[in-house]
């Protein structure tokens, strides 16, 4: 199996680590061996702060999506609908355990130079 680095608003991601956000919303399916996300806390935090496993991956119409996820969801139907805005699928992980780790890490330490905008294989 592997890994995905995920670029998260901090935001949400604290809320991936509190266990109040079950679901990371994506335009994307990501490849099918991937079965952990690493969490990267973007601006102002821009660190790794931990990885969550991936328990299944609901991929359909976008209210469909919304209808399955949003009561833990941890995200507004607002901010859902802006970012799916003329998109006919939306993707979403239902996350699993949590791992927190004890130091953040920075990019470097995981072998990237630089932020993905999305995602990154690692």
């Amino acid at each position: 199996m592997s890994r995905m680095l995920l670029s998260i608003k901090p935001e949400y991601a604290n809320k991936i680590v509190s266990g109040k956000k079950k679901y990371e919303f994506r335009k994307f399916h990501c490849r099918t061996d991937v079965d952990t996300i690493v969490i990267y806390a973007t601006a102002p935090v821009k660190q790794v702060i931990g990885e969550v496993s991936i328990v299944a991956v609901i991929e359909d119409a976008v209210e469909e999506v919304w209808r399955q996820t949003h009561s833990d969801g941890g995200i507004t139907k607002k901010a859902y609908t802006d970012y799916y805005k003329n998109k006919a699928v939306a993707v979403a992980y239902q996350l699993g355990e949590v791992t927190t780790y004890e130091e953040p890490l920075a990019l470097s330490d995981i072998g990237l130079s630089y932020a993905p905008q999305s995602f990154a294989y690692i």
